[in-house]
């Protein structure tokens, strides 16, 4: 049995590989080789990934394709994507294919305001508690004003600070409900600063009002930090055309395809087993966008699900309609993102990305991404109320399972000729590798 291990994190990279492949793994040498072999051989990039988290073994690769032909607003974009997940790609190229000779993407900002909160406990009187406030407030933006000159230089700072009163849904519980502008900055660290300031001047201030009792001096901080939930921080794009040019199948009029589409993203509006499914391939071009350009695609998936429930349900992020003939397809998404800092200024694959996106601002790569998962959900939706989402999803899949029956390059190129005109299954692609093989 392993015995616990202390001052792991004070060992050499080396000495943390041998501990962990000596014991969780049944091979070491092999296990050693394995880590080693993902190593950056460039020692200056790999040092930089070494030091952008603790206990670092090794690099966890994800591969990083185009989506070329994507018209957004009039501008031509070639978009990086980083995802493992097969067809995901070529669906954002099908789309991006289709939409290029119809106008493109349109896309607009729809807000820009972040949030971060402070969450106390007063156990006093509300009006008092609201006096208090009011004297507190400019004192709150005079003792964070160091913190908010650079910020301010570049057109951002504090939007505004409210008290809210929050005990009908738990006992004592307020809170300092503060807006932020943070420009082309996720601005999470500085955002988070400025929280953790207002505590402290709440905290400071609060002992020495004279309109408190003793006990409503004892203010209590609970915490202090930022919201990934941006309800006030989103964006709209959206796609347009006759609807006549929605010749999607053979099988299908491209007015029942438009019904069809429109009737899809219905359903995902009133049950929420389909919708999670449907925002989930939403999130594969989201996510593979805001991973390859440094961004934290967990904060984006946390607020976009929240967003997709803000009307008591569950429901689709994409609206579909037909009106005077032209098909219309949109998005709404909260995206809090950044272009400056953080990742962005040390990976160097993210910064060659950003170069790619032709250097957007935070607003620009808002667009993008929303881009990007509605050109997903179009591709997914179409292909559902089409031609089934399997075939093409498993033509893209033939590689992987290839690879997993160790294939080798003639065998890859038989059974991909193959699979052109038979349907893909795994059990289908191991029969036929071994009618070759025999």
């Amino acid at each position: 049995m392993t015995k616990p291990i202390s001052g792991f994190s004070k060992l050499t990279k080396e000495e943390k590989i041998n501990w962990v492949t000596e014991n969780y793994t049944q091979n070491a040498d092999q296990s050693k080789k394995i880590l080693q072999g993902y190593w950056n051989q460039n020692q200056r990039i790999q040092q930089l990934h070494d030091e952008f988290i603790e206990n670092t073994i090794t690099n966890f690769y994800i591969p990083q394709g185009i989506a070329p032909n994507f018209l957004i607003n009039d501008t031509l974009y070639a978009i990086p994507m980083a995802i493992e997940e097969s067809s995901v790609i070529a669906a954002a190229s099908k789309t991006a294919k289709f939409w290029l000779k119809r106008g493109g993407f349109k896309a607009e900002i729809l807000g820009t305001e972040k949030v971060g909160q402070v969450h106390f406990i007063f156990k006093g009187d509300n009006k008092t508690l609201n006096s208090f406030f009011t004297y507190l407030k400019p004192l709150l933006f005079a003792e964070s004003a160091s913190l908010t000159t650079s910020m301010e230089k570049r057109g951002g700072g504090i939007s505004d600070i409210i008290l809210k009163d929050k005990t009908d849904k738990l006992k004592h519980y307020f809170q300092l409900h503060v807006t932020f502008q943070t420009k082309d900055a996720m601005g999470a660290n500085f955002i988070n600063s400025c929280l953790e300031q207002f505590a402290a001047t709440l905290k400071k201030e609060a002992a020495s009002f004279n309109g408190f009792s003793k006990q409503e001096k004892d203010v209590e901080i609970l915490m202090s930090i930022l919201s990934n939930y941006v309800p006030n921080c989103t964006v709209r794009a959206e796609v347009s055309c006759p609807v006549e040019d929605l010749k999607l199948s053979a099988k299908l009029t491209p007015e029942h395809t438009a019904e069809k589409i429109i009737q899809a993203i219905k359903i995902a509006q009133v049950e929420p087993y389909r919708a999670v499914t449907h925002n989930k391939g939403i999130m594969n071009g989201v996510d593979a966008v805001v991973l390859a350009t440094g961004n934290d695609f967990r904060a984006v998936e946390a607020g976009v699900h929240a967003y997709a429930c803000r009307n008591g349900r569950y429901s689709s992020l994409t609206s579909a309609e037909i009106e005077n003939g032209i098909f219309k397809f949109w998005i709404e998404l909260p995206l809090a993102l950044g272009t400056v800092g953080g990742l962005t200024n040390l990976h160097p694959l993210v910064k060659l990305n950003l170069e790619i996106l032709q250097r957007p601002s935070t607003e620009e790569l808002m667009q993008i991404i929303a881009v990007a998962g509605l050109a997903q959900n179009f591709a997914a939706v179409s292909s559902l109320v089409t031609t089934g989402i399997q075939k093409g999803h498993m033509k893209m899949h033939l590689l992987n399972i290839l690879n997993q029956l160790c294939a080798n390059e003639t065998e890859k190129a038989t059974l991909v000729e193959h699979f052109k005109t038979n349907p893909v299954t795994h059990h289908g692609v191991e029969i036929q590798l071994n009618m070759i093989r025999k």
